[in-house]
This record gives structure tokens, sequence and C-alpha cells, in this order.
């Protein structure tokens, strides 16, 4: 059974994503949103490494049917790269290590700036 936690931004308390599938392992962070046709605006997941890192916190596209939002977290909760990440494209990476991935709908963009914190609750 699928772990889930809600995303919430630290500062204003405002949830981001009601609903986001915790990935914290092999298989769940490989397959991510691939295959999968839609996406709902409260819909998301948390793809979590074992530490921070630049290379594995990279994501593709690949299989991938719609864009997405996507957010990277370091240890503190501090947000340290966003992208619209756009379907098919071959690789994201962040500018800075991030342990967490966050993957939602595009609008979360426009609610959260690098710099923001956010909680896992």
């Amino acid at each position: 059974m699928a772990a889930y936690r809600r995303v919430v931004h630290a500062e204003t308390g405002r949830e981001l994503v009601p609903r986001a599938r915790w990935c914290d392992s092999f298989g769940s962070k490989l397959r991510g949103f691939m295959l999968q046709r839609a996406l709902a605006p409260d819909e998301g997941l948390v793809l979590v490494q074992p530490a921070e890192s630049r290379v594995n916190s990279a994501i593709h596209m690949l299989f991938v049917f719609f864009d997405l939002g996507v957010l990277w977290v370091d240890d503190a909760g501090q947000v340290v790269d966003q992208v619209l990440a756009r379907r098919w494209r071959l690789h994201y990476a962040p500018r800075s290590p991030a342990r967490y991935v966050v993957e939602a709908h595009p609008d979360i963009l426009s609610r959260v700036q690098v710099g923001d914190r956010i909680e896992f609750r």
C-alpha cells in the first residue's frame, strides 16, 4: 500500500499538494507518473533520495503524457530549484543538490518560489 503526505508551504501554511504519493523505493521512484494518462490538480508525488544530490535527484519525462511542475527541496525543506517539466523530455536536474523532488500539477509553480520552505505532513 502506498504512503501519502501533504505538501505544505511552511511560511503560509497553504496546502500545495493535498495527496502526494511518497516514493522512497527504487520501483516507486522509477515508475513515477510514467504511462499515466492524466493528472488531477490535487495529485502529486514526492521522490525521496537517501541524501542530497544533483545527480540522484535528476528526473526524466519519458513516457509521461502531461507537463509537471517540479520542485527540488533540500534536507532543510528549502526549495532549491523549480521547473516546468515538459512531457517526453529526456532530462531535468536541479541547480543545487536536493533530497526531495516534488512532482505536481504545473499550477504549483505559481505558488512557490526558490528559497521558500515546504513541509511534508
